[in-house]
């Protein structure tokens, strides 16, 4: 399996370089070539930053809200949002794994970080499904503790929009220690492949 790697923007470049121009290398290491020339002139100016006033932390009105769109909850293997035949197809196990994750043998702590961040990637690299690996666990009835926290993290706010489905794996996969998810295709993509 090849990844397919994004293309960084001539706005990303200059963004780059613009932060990257007052960075004092480690002793020993140098910054990249392209990073000590001139970086060059964004299209549009930035935004002037040091008038924005920061928010205060102590008052709870200023804490972030999240804006919740309306979906339907996602629950292991229920599949509301899911064509029946890609529905059938995930169950069956029959769909293409476009990459695995294992989180077995983590922290929670770790194991939250790094799926949340697998799945932003297969979502940005538009993956369609994955395969994330929790292990049984062996010191409960009710299975391991990532076991049981994987689907709720995947129902949370941070990855909910970008998950349609959540089934238990075939034997061959894992069985029941792992899952697979299916990600939403990014519809700002031109992705002809897909």
């Amino acid at each position: 399996m090849t990844r397919r790697r994004r293309i960084v923007t001539p706005e990303e470049r200059a963004l780059w370089a613009t932060v990257m121009r007052d960075a004092t290398p480690l002793p020993g290491r140098s910054l990249a070539e392209a990073m000590t020339s001139a970086p060059p002139e964004p299209t549009t100016p930035p935004a002037d930053l040091s008038e924005t006033p920061l928010p205060s932390r102590s008052t709870p009105s200023s804490r972030r809200t999240y804006v919740h769109v309306s979906q339907p909850p996602l629950e292991l293997g229920q599949h509301p949002n899911v064509d029946g035949r890609t529905a059938d197809r995930l169950r069956r196990g029959k769909l293409e794994i476009d990459g695995r994750i294992d989180l077995h043998g983590m922290t929670q702590a770790r194991a939250h970080t790094a799926l949340v961040s697998y799945v932003h990637r297969a979502w940005n690299e538009g993956r369609r499904c994955i395969l994330v690996i929790t292990g049984k666990g062996s010191f409960s009835a009710e299975g391991g503790v990532l076991k049981r926290a994987v689907p709720r993290w995947l129902a949370d706010t941070p990855l909910r929009p970008m998950v349609l489905a959540v089934q238990p794996a075939q034997p061959r996969d894992g069985g029941e220690g792992a899952l697979y998810v299916l990600i939403k295709r990014r519809r700002d993509r031109k992705d002809p492949a897909r």
